[in-house]
């Protein structure tokens, strides 16, 4: 998959274990990535599906953490 996207680390990261998914937006697509193979596999997700999947796993933002996007 090519492109040039800026990729951000889950925010529940930490730790320094490397262990966590990296998240990009395209415009078009939601991109899911783990952060240990930045080169392998990557889960692609329409926006509506991104958003029925985060609200199925978190409700609302916690406090103090912005909202995803898309």
């Amino acid at each position: 998959m090519g492109g040039s996207w800026s990729w951000r680390k889950s925010s529940a990261s930490g730790g320094g274990n490397n262990d966590c998914v990296e998240v990009a937006w395209t415009g078009e697509a939601v991109l899911v990535r783990d952060s240990r193979t930045p080169r392998g596999s990557v889960l692609v997700f329409d926006p509506a599906a991104w958003r029925a999947f985060l609200s199925s796993v978190a409700p609302g933002p916690a406090p103090g953490r912005p909202t995803a996007r898309p």
